[in-house]
């Protein structure tokens, strides 16, 4: 174990010989440096899918499963094309029948659609629905109010405007009360949502650039042939599995599904998009720690082959010293720091270009760099310079002083 006034003393001659050599020293961290930029860029990227996923998910509902025509991310598209659309009416028929439901909120949506007040205009999705949304997401508009079962029974002309919608259309005014154009159509503002932010890394699912007007209004402007799609929200969410076998049961029934048939509609919960979202990051983690590991070792190697040069250079140094009585310790201390040290500052330089690249890939997708990633890094950066600078330090500290005096 080090005395404090040999740590201190190896610290100096330390850095002194990095500061003689900058040039070897620099061009010695590289592999270690490209390593750290991996490992921290690898750790920013996961972290942040990994949040934006959570809150993305988190909007859906745990407890909430969805009917859809449609399986999410499933390889069965072109099974899944040839099924009957999902009617209102089936709808209807579901939440009649269901026991184990809070609520059975039918839905509808229509991409890129143009919405204008006055000069302005934003394409946005048009989302139709009931007043039942809110029970489904728990949440509430910022300003104004949701519509209510009158509305949506009357097909009333009312919209809620999604944050960046509101913020595009009417950048100086308050929007509750004005009329906008939706297609064409006049609808009454009554209601703002506060702003969600990306839903799944992207805007174009966010609340934010939608707008929700009631489902039967939907449906007049843009169809009755379109596919519904239903939220069920467990009434327990502990017995959310109770809730989904009760509704498959009664929406085969609906559906005049026959016994021994696959299902003729997709059935989609948050929790698919969770076990997608691992499997894909396992696949990047496996990649990423493989490329890591690669650069880590090349840094490693490069480092130990210097730490050798410069055992070899200070030879008659090192004599010396052990002449007039440093301890092998010291001497092993002495090199294991200055290869610590190197691998430190690689480490600093990859974070800082991590640091940077990261702010420059937020713009394309989520980025978070927290605490753990930067000591993590750190920690290794140390790790590689004491693992690989072991053995040029133990080699300097067994030298026979009177062998080293002799090296010319």
């Amino acid at each position: 174990m080090l005395k404090w006034y040999e740590l201190k003393e190896g610290i100096r001659f330390a850095f002194s010989s990095i500061k003689a050599n900058k040039m070897r020293s620099v061009l010695t961290t590289l592999g270690v440096v490209i390593g750290i930029v991996t490992v921290t860029l690898m750790a920013t990227v996961i972290e942040g899918l990994d949040r934006a996923l959570k809150n993305s998910v988190q909007a859906l509902g745990s407890d909430v499963i969805y009917v859809s025509k449609w399986d999410w991310f499933s390889d069965t598209y072109w099974k899944a094309r040839n099924r009957k659309i999902i009617t209102l009416d089936q709808a209807r028929k579901l939440k009649e029948r269901m026991t184990t439901a809070a609520a059975v909120v039918p839905s509808a949506g229509t991409w890129q659609r143009t919405v204008k007040f006055g000069s302005n205009s934003v394409k946005c999705n048009i989302e139709g629905t009931t007043e039942e949304y809110l029970k489904v997401t728990g949440v509430v508009p910022e300003r104004g109010r949701f519509f209510n079962a009158l509305e949506v029974e009357h097909a009333r002309p009312v919209c809620v405007l999604g944050h960046d919608v509101a913020d595009k259309l009417f950048p100086n005014l308050d929007p509750i009360g004005r009329t906008v154009k939706i297609s064409g159509k006049a609808f009454r503002v009554i209601g703002v949502w506060e702003k969600e932010g990306d839903m799944l890394g992207s805007s174009f699912f966010s609340k934010d650039s939608q707008v929700y007007i009631p489902l039967l209004v939907h449906l007049k402007m843009y169809g009755s042939r379109q596919s519904i799609e239903i939220a069920v929200k467990a009434a327990d969410p502990d017995n959310k599995l109770e809730t989904k076998i009760e509704l498959i049961g009664l929406f085969r029934k609906i559906r005049h599904v026959k016994p021994g048939q696959d299902n003729d509609f997709g059935i989609n919960e948050q929790d698919f998009l969770t076990k997608t979202f691992d499997s894909v990051v396992n696949v990047i983690a496996i990649i990423g720690f493989i490329i890591t590991s690669l650069s880590l070792l090349v840094g490693g190697v490069g480092i130990m082959n210097i730490m050798f040069v410069s055992v070899k250079e200070r030879t008659r140094e090192i004599g010396i010293r052990k002449a007039i009585g440093a301890k092998r310790r010291t001497i092993l201390g002495q090199f294991l720091i200055e290869a610590a040290a190197i691998c430190t500052m690689g480490g600093l330089i990859g974070l800082g270009l991590s640091f940077v690249s990261s702010l420059i890939i937020n713009e394309i997708l989520p980025s978070v760099m927290p605490l753990w990633v930067v000591v993590l890094s750190i920690t290794i950066s140390i790790a590689i310079g004491l693992i690989a600078g072991f053995l040029p330090a133990f080699t300097a500290a067994r030298l026979d002083p009177v062998e080293a005096l002799r090296y010319e």
